[in-house]
């Protein structure tokens, strides 16, 4: 069984939970920039929630399918199609041989993800799956998906007995400004008290320089007390780097593991998803919160996951209308779409030719 990709949109790559227990050595654990959508797409589809899946970043990919699976898509919504008809995201899918999944422009957020039952089958590096883009290994090959790539399913031993009840509610992207729940330090002390209010109290943009090793963030300069410099110590997903120009950095998924900036707070681990769906023009705004919030947090949405596994593999949670996940829906047609441009975009210096189409 395996997955053909026709066409890898921007940047799709394989991730799965992440690689853990290598930051001594300067690797750092990569993953999924948005782990609730990441495990949610797991779990619709009966694996693991850390399994290895696909992550679409802004405009997604199309993939053939050479047998039989079930997959989920969950995250930003980019239009996703199967065999040209519209289909629906957060429930398993029933693909047949030959079928075409397409995903187009993400109308709202900033990444998709698709999870395969059984997961994405590529040699583990390092005990992970997850690439590595910075430094090209893990994943398919180390790098994002191509034209042509062939991904083998790893088989599922366990049958998949009632797919209609494996859906929950779909989850929509925030929009408007995200607020992001942060715990101070561990250099807080380096800035002055105004430089603390401006950061808590300011409203930032994303800038164009964004990627899966950290977000630079558009805004009210924040003030030290003399330098930005410290000697090198470790970095977290989530810190938050000011360098001397005295704006934030975000550090995501690929960070680097020390860094010589000072850090004035940390994204708490159950608000990384928001950074994670966010693209250049989005907008943030910091709010503090203690350890033992931060803890809670965490605890909730583990609690929240472990919800969802045991309602979907409950018989008796079926669609109001128990309409099978897979049942075939008539075709949309064309003027069914509100309007249809193409637009050039910009990541990381790069330009890309897009067409966006916008669903009635």
């Amino acid at each position: 069984m395996a997955i053909v990709v026709l066409s890898p949109g921007i940047l799709t790559s394989v991730q799965d939970g992440g690689r853990l227990g290598y930051q001594q050595y300067g690797v750092s654990p990569s993953g999924p920039m948005d782990a609730h959508a990441f495990r949610t797409a797991n779990i619709l589809v009966g694996n693991d929630p850390d399994e290895a899946g696909l992550e679409m970043t802004v405009m997604g990919a199309e993939l053939t399918f050479t047998d039989a699976a079930v997959v989920a898509i969950t995250g930003a919504d980019m239009g996703a199609t199967l065999n040209g008809t519209r289909t629906d995201m957060y429930r398993a899918l029933c693909i047949q041989a030959g079928d075409v999944l397409k995903l187009g422009f993400a109308m709202s957020g900033c990444r998709s993800y698709l999870a395969v039952r059984g997961g994405i089958g590529t040699d583990p590096v390092m005990g992970s799956r997850a690439t590595m883009l910075g430094k090209n290994f893990g994943g398919y090959k180390g790098r994002k998906l191509q034209k042509d790539d062939v991904l083998e399913i790893r088989p599922c031993s366990n049958k998949f007995t009632h797919p209609e009840t494996y859906f929950t509610d779909p989850e929509t992207v925030p929009a408007g400004v995200r607020t992001l729940r942060v715990v101070m330090g561990p250099q807080e002390d380096r800035f002055t008290e105004q430089g603390i209010r401006t950061f808590l109290s300011s409203e930032y943009t994303v800038g164009q320089d964004f990627d899966r090793q950290g977000y630079r963030l558009e805004g009210e300069k924040i003030e030290h007390k003399t330098d930005s410099n410290i000697i090198s110590d470790g970095v977290v997903t989530g810190s938050i780097q000011v360098p001397g120009t005295g704006l934030p950095i975000v550090m995501t998924a690929e960070r680097a593991t020390v860094g010589g900036y000072t850090k004035i707070a940390t994204v708490i681990t159950a608000d990384l998803p928001l950074i994670g769906q966010c693209k250049a023009g989005d907008r943030i705004r910091f709010q503090e919160v203690s350890v033992e919030t931060a803890q809670d947090l965490l605890k909730q949405e583990a609690d929240r996951l472990e919800e969802l596994r045991k309602l979907v593999e409950d018989p008796s949670h079926l669609p109001e209308e128990k309409t099978p996940a897979f049942e075939e829906a008539a075709p949309v047609p064309e003027h069914e779409f509100e309007y249809t441009k193409d637009v050039t975009i910009s990541i990381n210096g790069k330009a890309y030719e897009v067409t966006i189409q916008k669903w009635k």
